[in-house]
């Protein structure tokens, strides 16, 4: 396999975490005693442009489903994020009914209808049917189709170049990076503005974050890396900011080369915060399969420890980083009897490959438990809150980057 940026071959791997299904291939009853598809789940590091990614196994449209059951709207901090990210673009570009805002991968329309209630024309792109329906209730227009160069260049032949192009977690989704960046070029007006999120790289290896591998995830992303992405595709990051969503993510802001203003100092100092860390060097990539065993030998060790003890144990947040886990550890319904979750499209189903059936919050308060392992832990403090306010006791753990209760 050659790297999916620079084509060098791909000589050393990052972490092997064995072989698992789709994270979000959820299960219903009927579908339990079917086979499953399982692809290795290893990730590559390239020495010539340090980009971290999958091994190639298979293909996005076997991942993002018209059924996908991921909706961003779930998460109430995700919302409040948007709803912010929404009131200081609009202000720092100037936004106006005469703009234009494309996000791609707009999902269920959590973050656009912001934009919709402020008469800010814009326009989603979403490949996943279920999502899409979800947004265009909201007044959102949508294309359901796969961004890449080809969209991108029929949108500005149709004069709809955008003056911000929104990102938020999906640059790590595209399995060709390079295709779906010069997409961002080709949809951009000459003096717009791109914003990509992404979870960076530095924080996964720092917090042993290794269950924000999955199939789904093409890529694992470091300014250094992105600033090389986006010069070959003619574009420049002028700005980029640290925020703490998913465990510490980038938000980088990009335009035309040919139009940069001036570099802000964030980007030097983010530079070098990420080589003192030596994502620049192999050694801090050789070392990161032991930490991610270390983790799931601590989950194992306790929920084999409260099973000993006749305790029981549940899970919140069907969320695919849960799944990486679960999976990884080889956990089943016999150590963790039930995951809740908010989402109506996960509810009545099951976890793939444990199999272990997902509720409504409200079996926490029918069956109750004593400990509660978070499995989203980026979004812990909230999720504890809330089942606080509903009436449950229990204790609440999470095993990211080790075991802690609370």
């Amino acid at each position: 396999m050659n790297c999916r940026h620079c084509a060098e071959p791909l000589h050393h791997t990052f972490v092997d975490l064995g072989f698992a299904p789709p994270s979000n291939a959820y299960l219903s009853q009927a579908e339990l005693g079917a086979p499953e598809l399982y692809f290795p789940l290893k990730l590559k590091v390239c020495s010539h442009c340090w980009l971290v990614q999958t091994e190639d196994y298979a293909q996005a449209d076997l991942f993002f489903s018209k059924d996908y059951a991921y909706f961003s709207s779930t998460s109430t901090s995700w919302l409040e994020h948007a709803e912010t990210y929404s009131k200081t673009m609009t202000q720092r570009l100037e936004l106006h009914s005469d703009s234009l805002v494309i996000e791609v991968a707009s999902n269920d329309g959590y973050l656009l209808k912001n934009f919709v209630a402020g008469n800010i024309p814009c326009l989603g792109v979403e490949p996943t049917a279920s999502t899409a329906a979800a947004a265009e209730s909201l007044g959102v227009p949508v294309l359901r189709e796969f961004f890449g160069e080809a969209l991108g260049k029929r949108l500005a032949g149709e004069g709809r170049q955008a003056d911000l192009i929104a990102g938020n977690n999906v640059y790590a989704h595209v399995p060709d990076i390079n295709d779906f960046t010069r997409g961002l070029k080709a949809a951009l007006k000459p003096a717009g503005t791109i914003t990509l999120e992404f979870p960076h790289l530095m924080r996964l290896i720092e917090h042993t974050q290794f269950d924000t591998v999955y199939h789904e995830h093409f890529s694992y992303l470091s300014l250094y890396t992105v600033e090389k992405i986006f010069a070959a595709a003619g574009l420049c990051i002028y700005d980029v900011e640290e925020l703490p969503t998913h465990g510490g993510s980038l938000r980088i802001f990009g335009t035309h080369v040919e139009h940069a203003p001036a570099i802000s100092a964030n980007v030097a100092a983010v530079l070098e915060v990420e080589a003192r860390a030596g994502l620049q060097s192999l050694a801090v990539y050789e070392g990161f399969q032991q930490r991610a065993d270390d983790v799931k030998n601590g989950l194992l060790s306790f929920l084999l420890e409260q099973k000993h003890a006749g305790k029981k144990v549940a899970a919140y947040g069907a969320a695919a980083k849960g799944n990486t886990l679960l999976n990884y550890a080889g956990v089943k319904p016999d150590l963790l009897s039930f995951v809740c979750d908010a989402a109506p499209s996960k509810q009545g189903k099951y976890l793939p490959g444990s199999h272990i059936p997902v509720l409504a919050p409200e079996a926490l308060l029918h069956n109750p438990v004593d400990y509660v392992v978070v499995l989203p832990w980026n979004i812990f403090t909230e999720v504890r809150s809330q089942l606080q306010r509903m009436g449950v006791k229990s204790e609440f753990v999470v095993a990211v980057p080790s075991i802690r209760v609370s």
